[in-house]
């Protein structure tokens, strides 16, 4: 078993407070589904930087990263197919997918 990094990125604002909290319940829920495969929950991350070669930029591309979880799973393709009901990408946004290599 490995640990894969849950990257999320994009997805719509909630319109309302309300739609805010009903997108949360539906993560919550997708969440508690995994289980003991969900290592960490992580975190949502608020705005950020790109640092490149070229200088400084704020909010993070066009794709801005938007939090992150760790899972546990088998293998990636494990990873992918327990990731493919989140609620975050049917709201609009994506997920990366990385395996955390052991150093």
């Amino acid at each position: 078993m490995s640990n894969y990094m849950l990257a999320y990125h994009g997805g719509k604002t909630p319109e309302s407070p309300e739609e805010g909290a009903e997108h949360m319940a539906k993560w919550e829920a997708w969440a508690d589904g995994l289980g003991d495969a969900l290592v960490n929950k992580g975190t949502p991350l608020g705005n950020s930087k790109t640092v490149s070669p070229s200088g400084v930029t704020d909010g993070g591309g066009e794709n801005p990263l938007m939090g992150y979880s760790i899972l546990k799973a088998e293998n990636i393709d494990a990873a992918v197919k327990m990731v493919e009901g989140s609620p975050h990408v049917n709201y609009g946004g994506t997920m990366v997918i990385a395996e955390m290599m052991e150093m």
